[in-house]
């Protein structure tokens, strides 16, 4: 039998483990099926262009550290009405180049937007897979995707060394981190950073509440706070979360706060060990599949356990942190506020 032949492409954000993905999928395909692997450049803007490259065995070595990803990435999305006009019809583009190249399953390394794009190209006839990465961890049907383990190591790092600036000078600390719609890396990082204050945007807050809690630890001699902030929280227009909440701080309480946002440092660098073997675990097992001949599915970690779930069921869902989640629970018995008390 003919072996078969494979895409891979990365695409949306980057986040730290995509070559780690990238490399798992690769060499389970080529050492293990002997498959045909070609790597697609810039994400769906190389399918749609036929840019790629045949990834070999020994083009995957020495890249499992790397952060980035070597494939490049974009924001390209075929299924987006142009409102411009042009008469490119993205989707039969890829269809035709798909065919054309002779694949016979295309890898979708992304997160919520590409596993969307993903669902749509398998709703169109091709066979795809998706593997799941995000640092914001938002992606429905997994426990958690690569990426978002670095992004919490780098958070709390910076956590830990605003306490040592907020203790010498007594002051609230606003730590902004990523989280459009899910608060996962301000929660986990806030616990594992000793974090006074977590915002959400999950659970809705009230600014005078973060003022009070403040206050309450000065009169208690804890000379300082400090506050974990998502960047999603409902703050005024115009405002960066941190800027608001530490303006309103020093507004309401006569308390001197600052604001540090993290922004793009959370996606960038080597990841982290555990990003490394999800990735791993993920590409290889999306390999293993599709040897199968299992498509239309996106690789998924339950319990610790590799599974699959349609794509159909992944696309425009969120996995968001439940206010009821048992961390939130242990943080709220430890004293730490989520803004809600008052």
């Amino acid at each position: 039998m003919k072996p078969k032949k494979i895409g891979i492409l990365t695409a949306g954000g980057d986040c730290p483990g995509l070559n780690a993905a990238i490399r798992g999928v690769g060499k389970t395909a080529i050492v293990e099926y002997g498959m045909e692997v070609l790597g697609f450049k810039s994400g769906f803007t190389g399918l749609i262009h036929k840019e790629y490259v045949q990834l070999k065995e020994n083009m995957l070595s020495g890249i499992l550290t790397l952060g980035g990803t070597i494939l490049g990435t974009s924001r390209e999305k075929p299924f987006k009405i142009n409102l411009n006009g042009g008469d490119i019809n993205k989707p039969e583009l890829i269809k035709e180049n798909y065919y054309d190249l002779g694949l016979d399953c295309l890898v979708c390394i992304g997160g919520n937007g590409t596993m969307k794009t993903a669902a749509k190209l398998y709703e169109l006839g091709l066979h795809v897979v998706g593997i799941p990465k995000t640092i914001d961890n938002d992606v429905w049907g997994t426990d958690v995707t690569f990426g978002f383990d670095s992004a919490v190591a780098i958070a709390t790092e910076a956590i830990d060394r605003l306490h040592t600036t907020a203790n010498s000078h007594q002051r609230a600390m606003v730590i902004e981190v990523m989280g459009h719609s899910a608060g996962w890396i301000a929660l986990y990082a806030g616990m594992a950073g000793g974090g006074d204050i977590i915002l959400i945007p999950e659970i809705e807050y009230n600014v005078r509440s973060v003022c009070k809690k403040i206050e309450e630890r000065f009169e208690d001699k804890k000379s300082y706070s400090i506050v974990v902030v998502a960047e999603g929280i409902k703050v005024p227009p115009k405002y960066t979360a941190a800027g608001y909440i530490a303006e309103c701080i020093t507004t309401y309480s006569d308390i001197e706060a600052r604001e540090t946002r993290l922004g793009y440092i959370q996606r960038g660098g080597s990841p982290t060990a555990m990003d490394r073997i999800l990735a791993t675990r993920y590409g290889s097992f999306a390999a293993e599949i599709i040897a199968r001949g299992e498509c239309g599915k996106m690789v998924a970690l339950r319990e610790n356990q590799l599974t699959t779930i349609p794509l159909s069921e992944v696309e425009n869902k969120l996995h968001l942190v439940d206010p009821d989640n048992k961390l939130v629970k242990k943080c709220r018995n430890m004293g730490v506020s989520f803004g809600d008390e008052y």
